[in-house]
């Protein structure tokens, strides 16, 4: 997800490689968007992937501690140290806040999901499917635990009118449901 506010930009999980993450720093740049940071969701390759990129513009990225914790495990070396958080992070697109939140584990442990409320947006990440999608990678997942931190997530933002899956096309309210369906 891309939020952007007063030609400021937050981007959740950087593209899955260091040259899309490149393109999508030049489009940045070309629209006169500043990008302020990248907080990558998970930490599966899809996205940290292009992390390194944003380094070498020196761009802020986040992820939560216990992505961080991940990545050391899986033996991740980034050139800068990921800025870290535990349960939320409140960040600024401009004048709006932008906040990255931990749930519960689902897809991963460590997947936190996005919310932008100016547009009543869910950057769900691989925790949320899109309509139609299988369960996917499970290879990290708590398939027991996944349904009820979705619930949590829906209980949370009954407002939301735009919910963004990891993978797949973007729809309503109706993909929390869809995924807590998918994995009961």
């Amino acid at each position: 997800m891309l939020v952007i506010n007063e030609n400021e930009a937050i981007i959740f999980d950087s593209p899955a490689n260091d040259e899309s993450s490149e393109e999508l720093i030049k489009y940045a740049n070309k629209l006169t968007w500043s990008i302020k940071a990248v907080i990558a969701t998970h930490f599966h390759e899809d996205c940290v992937g292009g992390l390194e990129t944003f380094n070498k513009y020196k761009i802020p990225c986040y992820a939560s501690n216990q992505t961080i914790e991940l990545l050391k495990n899986k033996e991740s070396k980034f050139s800068k140290i990921l800025k870290g958080f535990d349960n939320t992070l409140t960040l600024h697109a401009g004048n709006k806040k932008v906040y990255a939140a931990y749930f519960g584990e689902g897809h991963t442990k460590d997947n936190i999901i996005g919310y932008f409320p100016e547009d009543k947006a869910v950057f769900g990440g691989c925790l949320i499917k899109a309509a139609g999608a299988n369960k996917g990678n499970l290879e990290d997942a708590n398939v027991i635990e996944w349904p009820e931190t979705v619930s949590k997530l829906r209980q949370k933002y009954p407002q939301a009118q735009i919910v963004i899956p990891g993978h797949g096309k973007p729809g309503g309210a109706e993909l929390f449901d869809y995924t807590i369906k998918l994995f009961e």
